[in-house]
């Protein structure tokens, strides 16, 4: 019997592109799980739970330090089993999490459980999962589908911070809270097992099946030790990790950074958005340009660009100043951001992208956990927050050095020694 034809091209696209949106759905579904959709229920909880903010700061500073751990077993998982139940059992996990959560009425110990599994499941699992839906199936369209899945990323969080903010005026942290459960349950955990397609795999020939006549795969690409051995990773990995330090730090005090330079909240709150707007226009020119200019040399760029914005960020003093650093950091942050989600099955192959990219994350949350910490103790110290942004200058401008001569390892187009476990077919 002949084999089916290759799915069309056209046919193939729709795919990719319905797993690009779901990618990013799947993204804004850890929003419970990270520092920004905490804090939209921080103030309200502290005062119902009657928690000071030390305590409360600590919770989350090791909760996001032990969740960092399960990026590793969560990309393992993802390569072993598949994506389409595991991102849908993750989901599950997590909408049970913030339901339990969102009628806490015990102890310390007990939130900081709840908190350490939004973080396990959302900030950690959850966004490895989102991200490795995209790398494997993007192929060489992988540059220009990160690029969109970026900037969706952007829409459905900026529209997901309004609506929750509007619940947590209007209905209280719980019944917000509460709300989003709901939503992971019946919404995004159904749509992930109904439309999430896992990546076409090729087979083997007849000669590379295995005794029992069952054919390895001859999915391509380094294992994840490889991957740690090569500067690539550590290059990649080490830039998106010290940007997200600099941008955790800048994130939590960012009010206060620009106080220091006479700016009040009013001008605060249009440099956000502003910044919003450059990092989307950022993201959108990353993903054409990826198609035309090798990945490492366009992180170098962004991250020369980012290091101006912080070594400019003490000297502001006008309007004009501020709307030009809202630019230059937001066009960086863009094109960091698809390069990290990029760059990874490029650079390594599909073999074992879960993992690989699982570590990646690791590296960015445990940097996004230390930032706030740094620029609080610079502030106690000093009495300013620009000894931080000096800090981190030199070693930004040292990663960009280094990215613009790194070079990405040969993807082997051979089967591997040992074969990989076939996802779970359902």
């Amino acid at each position: 019997m002949s084999e089916p034809p290759p799915p069309s091209h056209s046919y193939s696209s729709r795919i990719l592109w319905g797993n690009v949106i779901l990618a990013a759905l799947l993204m804004l579904a850890t929003l419970p799980g990270r520092t920004q959709g905490l804090g939209l229920i921080t103030e309200p909880m502290l005062a119902d739970l009657q928690l000071d903010r030390i305590t409360y700061a600590n919770i989350n500073l090791w909760a996001t330090l032990l969740g960092a751990a399960v990026c590793l077993p969560a990309g393992w998982v993802i390569d072993r089993v598949g994506l389409r139940w595991t991102s849908a059992l993750i989901v599950l996990a997590l909408a049970l999490v913030v339901w339990r959560m969102s009628g806490h009425l015990g102890s310390v110990m007990v939130l900081f459980t709840w908190v350490l599994l939004t973080r396990a499941f959302g900030q950690s699992a959850l966004s490895v999962a989102s991200i490795t839906t995209v790398g494997k199936g993007a192929g060489t369209r992988v540059g220009m589908a990160m690029g969109v899945y970026s900037v969706l990323i952007i829409v459905f969080f900026s529209l997901g911070f309004v609506a929750v903010g509007w619940a947590v005026r209007e209905h209280g942290w719980r019944s917000a809270w509460s709300s989003i459960a709901l939503s992971l349950a019946v919404v995004v955990a159904p749509l992930t097992l109904l439309l999430l397609r896992e990546p076409t795999i090729k087979k083997a020939p007849a000669d590379a099946c295995n005794a029992s006549g069952e054919a390895r795969e001859s999915v391509t690409g380094l294992s994840l030790g490889q991957a740690l051995a090569t500067p690539v990773f550590w290059v990649f990995a080490g830039a998106t990790a010290l940007f997200n330090l600099a941008a955790s730090g800048l994130g939590l005090f960012n009010e206060a950074v620009l106080a220091e330079a006479g700016f009040n909240r009013e001008t605060y709150h249009l440099f956000l958005p502003i910044m919003t707007l450059f990092t989307l226009l950022g993201q959108g020119l990353c993903g054409w340009l990826t198609l035309r200019r090798p990945m490492a040399v366009l992180l170098g760029v962004a991250m020369f660009l980012y290091a101006l914005g912080l070594v400019g960020l003490p000297f502001i003093r006008t309007l004009t100043q501020l709307w030009l650093l809202a630019g230059v950091l937001g066009l960086a942050a863009g094109f960091i951001t698809v390069i990290f989600f990029a760059i990874w099955s490029q650079a390594f192959g599909r073999a074992q992208l879960g993992r690989i990219q699982g570590a990646a994350q690791m590296l960015t949350v445990l940097a996004s956990a230390v930032g706030p910490l740094l620029f609080a103790t610079c502030h106690e110290k000093y009495g300013s927050y620009a000894p931080a942004l000096y800090i981190l200058t030199p070693l930004v401008i040292l990663l960009g050095l280094v990215a613009c001569r790194v070079t990405l390892p040969s993807i082997p187009t051979t089967v591997p020694a040992v074969s990989l476990q076939k996802p779970v077919q359902t």
